[in-house]
């Protein structure tokens, strides 16, 4: 198909009859019909069956769509960067982040990034890391950060920083009036879990030693922000990344580590083959900064 088949195509498939994507394409009826016929000429197969004032798509072009809104999504794009690069506009940068980083990290990384680049827009969203791979994927956005690495082979994980994951003890606790790293066997406090879909809180219970049985938590949440919200409550104790230990309150939480260490490190995820521009470069050395700089008020 060539470029201007994929127009019509997709204008007739958004709008659903020719009239309605000529007023799409800002185009006259007949030159879509033109498009159309020349397009499926070339297919050798017809994509619509056509009644009056009506165009139904035909099973093989409900899959053709698929490929081609993926395509006109990436033709906006580089109209968008030339029209940019034209006119001397910044470019976008388009971010996927998991919530625990989305609250903990992202906000005083971007304030001091907006010094750097004060006139380049930003898109946030926060997903999970499978959403950030699909939405990489798909160009929606440009850049993620996660604390998993998918091994994606589309994609790049670059580590901006390590750490191992922490134990958010309330101050009353007994976890709390002891010193060093805690081990899982020794909790005592009623322990606040995170979901079995969770890669590092599976990780820590697999931590209990042979013959010992790892705590059952009596409260379990999706998110690290929640468990930490309950151990500041002084609900229980709570095990979780170091991002969101670094930002617990030091008057109702004592912060330690856990004994195995359990890794944690935060990805930075790309594209394997679609390099950063310049204002994106310059928030990843941000974030890497603002991520170590946390880190480094851990125990």
């Amino acid at each position: 198909m060539r470029l201007r088949h994929i127009e019509v195509f997709h204008a007739i498939m958004q709008a659903g009859s020719v009239s309605g994507a000529a007023q799409l394409l800002h185009i006259s009826q007949p030159a879509v019909t033109k498009v159309l016929q020349h397009c499926e000429l070339q297919l050798g197969m017809p994509l619509f069956e056509r009644t009056p004032g009506k165009l139904h798509p035909t099973p093989e072009a409900h899959r053709l769509f698929a490929e081609v809104d993926r395509l006109h999504r990436d033709l906006l794009g580089v109209r968008r960067l030339a029209a940019n690069l034209r006119t001397g506009q910044a470019e976008r940068v388009r971010i996927g982040i998991t919530p625990t980083l989305g609250v903990d990290l992202l906000p005083e990384a971007l304030v001091r990034w907006r010094k750097l680049a004060p006139h380049t827009p930003v898109d946030l969203s926060t997903n999970h890391t499978t959403e950030i791979v699909s939405a990489l994927l798909s160009g929606d956005i440009d850049l993620g950060l996660s604390l998993q690495n998918p091994h994606h082979p589309g994609l790049r994980a670059e580590t901006l920083a390590s750490s191992t994951m922490m134990a958010l003890c309330p101050v009353s606790s007994p976890e709390a009036r002891q010193d060093g790293p805690l081990a899982i066997g020794n909790i005592t406090s009623e322990l606040i879990g995170l979901g079995d879909d969770d890669p590092m809180g599976h990780a820590v219970m697999n931590l209990a030693g042979d013959g010992e049985a790892p705590p059952q938590p009596l409260v379990t949440v999706k998110t690290y922000q929640l468990a930490r919200a309950l151990v500041e409550s002084g609900m229980g104790l709570s095990l979780v990344d170091p991002f969101t230990a670094a930002a617990a309150h030091p008057q109702r939480i004592r912060v330690r580590r856990l004994a195995p260490a359990v890794p944690v490190q935060l990805y930075l995820l790309t594209l394997a083959k679609a390099p950063l521009g310049l204002p994106a470069r310059k928030l990843v050395r941000v974030l890497g900064d603002i991520a170590q700089e946390s880190l480094a008020r851990l125990p």
